[in-house]
């Protein structure tokens, strides 16, 4: 030990070094905890999702195009995650297989479905929504050309 070592020692300074140095070093270890505990509060934050938030984006449409031109409009709901209920009855059979084929890749695009829901009614669904269970149909004599 050296002249000094011992100077300090038999003062008791080194003491109140070692002290001062061992407070410092805990002031730095809780102030780089603290971060840490603040950005596990945020990561924990951005794993929720609020079910309300979830429940109000989800909307249904209800369409009754009058001829193919409107089946872009259509589309544009399902791409923007929306159902679509389309009601063909005031299309020709011609138009209407159109609609429904335009309306099948759309469908298909945005990974979704699409359900027969009546002779003339389809629903159309994005990926978030899941469709289950089945609607069947009492066909009644029924002419060939207008069965899809």
């Amino acid at each position: 030990m050296s002249m000094k070592g011992k100077f300090r020692n038999l003062f008791g300074l080194e003491d109140e070094e070692y002290e001062i140095v061992e407070e410092e070093l805990e002031q730095e270890s809780s102030a780089e905890a603290e971060p840490m505990r603040r950005s596990q509060r945020k990561e924990d934050k951005t794993n929720v999702v609020s079910l309300s938030s979830v429940q109000k984006n989800t909307k249904m449409v209800l369409c009754e195009p009058r001829n193919y031109n409107e089946v872009q409009d259509i589309a544009d709901h399902i791409v923007n995650r929306r159902s679509v209920v389309i009601n063909l009855q005031r299309v020709d059979n011609q138009q209407a297989r159109q609609i429904i084929d335009f309306m099948s890749g759309t469908v298909y695009a945005v990974s979704g479905q699409i359900k027969k829901l009546g002779s003339q009614t389809f629903l159309c669904t994005p990926e978030n929504i899941e469709i289950s269970g089945n609607i069947t149909e009492i066909m009644e004599e029924v002419d060939p050309e207008q069965r899809w």
